[in-house]
Order: structure tokens, then C-alpha cells, then sequence
């Protein structure tokens, strides 16, 4: 683990974009910028940048390294679950992936009753919603329940600065969106890696609350795309803070990007006006943070590369172009 003075050292040097000469135009999403390399395949490129409510919000040293490491050492480890889009790493922070064609349904699923969010599976619960997301919970549920079975509530996939549609599974199929053969599929894999992704959390003295999952298809056949069970992209508790949190009724610790995003709630921003900036010690432990879920989880040491980053990837795509 790198210590505090070695995180705020690597802050002016975090990856904020990655331009490439001679890979054509670059598609920039939230965290990655992308490169299309002919009619089939992509470079994702994992940047330093950090989002939340919709927003890019700053920086985070390493966040880009651990994220793209993270999710490629996942994809090795549920790739007899399904396939999935990687062909291979030729960089920390990039991964070169087979095209897809991605299902216009992002597949949450959620082994615990929890969240703020007025899509949250607690919160519509708490206000007496019928079948929440179709879902038929059993009465006397307390906010971060474990729920009787894992769950999959699913949404479209909105364009940015548009929320998520709720879905129920019903209506995945009626409004046409995935074929009913395949959506099976979908929720059998869904929850199947949810199962893989629990029991490699409790070795990591970590709970697996929910996720969220991306499918799509390559000639017609299932893959997993994106990235999973990362902390940009998964809840996690950690595990001994569960029991004692219920007993005083606190929540239980974060080990994922909520602990961030609660930085700027208690500062008072929730994504409108101008953010407040983030100080380096702050940062420093968000950083701390992403590299100790990575370590937690692969017991593997993080192993930084070498800085700056954009030069490095440069060198390291040079046969791609």
C-alpha cells in the first residue's frame, strides 16, 4: 500500500485524459476515453477522473490503474460464468476489448434493502410502493436488511443528464427491449455472478450490497462489457462494521465510492452549482481507499506504474496504431 505523502506526491500527475495521435477520433465518457480501432475492437482507456451525481467532480490518483486492474481481474475470475469483452491489458489503465452490442438494460442486483435515492429499493419500499420494481418483498423489512434472495431490479440505460427508467422484469420483454430467451439468460448470469462476487467479498472481509452489470452481444452470443465489481460500480460494507452499525442504527462503513460522494453531501452539493474542491488529504484517502479494495479483493500488492501516464500509454499503444 502506498502511504499518504506517496498519494499526495501522485496527485499533479493524475490522468485526467489520454490524447492519441493516428487512432482516430476519441469518444470521451465520464471515466474513460475511447478509441475505436477498426469495426471491431476498442481501446478503453480508465482515466483519474471522478463522478458522481452525473458530474466529473476531479481527480483521484491511481483510481484509473485500480479500476481497469480491478475489473480484468474479475473478468478472469467469472469468465466460466460468461464471456466477456477483453481480449487483453496492454496497459494499466487500458483495455483492449472486442466490440459489442450493448442490451439497453443495466442489470442491478441487490442483496440488501438499502439507498437514499428516490430509485432505491428502500426508499420506494419505506413510501409503500406496490412491488417495487415488481418485486414482491415480504413485510417488516428494516433498511439494510440482507433481503431472503438476491434480486435483480433493472433499468434503461439514460443518456446523461437523464435518470434511469425503472423497469420490472416483465417489462423487459413487453416494451421489447431484450427478447425473453435472452433475458433469462441475462438474469441467470446476473445472479450467478452476484453468488461469485459475494463469496470472494467475505474473503475479503467485505459484503457485496449491490451491483450493477452490462451485457451485450458479440455474433449473437452473451458477453459481460464494462466493468464489475469494482468500487465505481458495486456497494460494498465492510463486514465487521454490518452487526454493530444495526445495533446503534448507523449505517454500515463504505468501502466503495459513497464514501466520497458523502464528502460532498456533508459540504452540501449534490450536483448543482459548483463542487467544492477536494483538499489533498481528502484525496489522498480516496485514494487509499480504491487501492486497499483492490488489494482486499485480489490479495495481490498494488503496484503502480510509472508516471506520467499519458507518455507511458502513448509507448504502450504504439503497436496498435
Amino acid at each position: 500500500m502506498l502511504d499518504k505523502d506517496q498519494l499526495i506526491a501522485a496527485i499533479p500527475h493524475a490522468l485526467e485524459s489520454v490524447d492519441l495521435e493516428g487512432f482516430g477520433e476519441k469518444e470521451q465518457g465520464k471515466v474513460r476515453d475511447i478509441y475505436r480501432l477498426g469495426p471491431d475492437r476498442r481501446l478503453l482507456i480508465t482515466t483519474d477522473r471522478v463522478s458522481a451525481f452525473d458530474r466529473v467532480l476531479g481527480t483521484i490518483p491511481y483510481k484509473g490503474q485500480v479500476l481497469n486492474q480491478l475489473a480484468a481481474w474479475w473478468f478472469a475470475q467469472t469468465r466460466d460464468i460468461v464471456a466477456n469483452h477483453l481480449i487483453n491489458v496492454p496497459d494499466p489503465n487500458v483495455m483492449l476489448v472486442h466490440e459489442a452490442e450493448p442490451l439497453p438494460v443495466e442489470v442491478v442486483v441487490r442483496g440488501y434493502i438499502t439507498g437514499v435515492t428516490d430509485t432505491s429499493l428502500w426508499t420506494l419500499y419505506e413510501k409503500g410502493v406496490e412491488r417495487p420494481y415488481g418485486l414482491d418483498l415480504p413485510p417488516g423489512l428494516q433498511k439494510n436488511d440482507r433481503l431472503p434472495e438476491p434480486v435483480i431490479t433493472p433499468t434503461t440505460k439514460a443518456a446523461h443528464g437523464e435518470h434511469d427508467q425503472r423497469l420490472t422484469s416483465d417489462e423487459v420483454v413487453e416494451k421489447g427491449l431484450v427478447e425473453a430467451d435472452l433475458w433469462e439468460e441475462v438474469k441467470e448470469k446476473a445472479l450467478a455472478l452476484y453468488r461469485r462476487g459475494q463469496y470472494i467479498a467475505m474473503r475479503a472481509g467485505l459484503i457485496l450490497v449491490d451491483t450493477k452489470y452490462e451485457f451485450g452481444l458479440i455474433d449473437g452470443r452473451l458477453v459481460l462489457i464494462d466493468e464489475i465489481h469494482t468500487p465505481d460500480s458495486s456497494r460494498f460494507w465492510v463486514a465487521a462494521t454490518y452487526e454493530p452499525s444495526r445495533k446503534y442504527g448507523k449505517e454500515p462503513e463504505n468501502f466503495d465510492k459513497e464514501f466520497l460522494r458523502k464528502w460532498f453531501v456533508i459540504r452540501g452539493y449534490r450536483g448543482e452549482g459548483e463542487p467544492p474542491v477536494m483538499p489533498p488529504d481528502f484525496i489522498a484517502e480516496v485514494a487509499a481507499r480504491y487501492i486497499a479494495a483492490y488489494e482486499k479483493i485480489t490479495l495481490e500488492v498494488f503496484e503502480p506504474a510509472e508516471l506520467p501516464a499519458q507518455e507511458r500509454i502513448a509507448r504502450n499503444l504504439e503497436k496498435y496504431r
